[in-house]
């Protein structure tokens, strides 16, 4: 999987002030790389595509 950073993906400092927001414990499996979910999140509601035209770059 390619690690390259989109421009709209999250910096550090942004990251560490969403991270810090986040629950702790949860149910469920855990996620293999939470910003990078989070990042396939924001760029599916900022491009507004259906979940299969998210680049894999974010993961399944």
């Amino acid at each position: 999987m390619d690690d390259a950073v989109g421009r709209h993906d999250l910096t550090d400092a942004a990251w560490a002030v969403v991270e810090a927001l986040l629950p702790v414990a949860g149910c469920g499996r855990p996620a293999r790389n939470l910003r990078r979910q989070v990042d396939g999140i924001r760029h599916r509601v900022r491009a507004g595509c259906p979940w299969r035209d998210v680049p894999e770059r974010y993961g399944p």
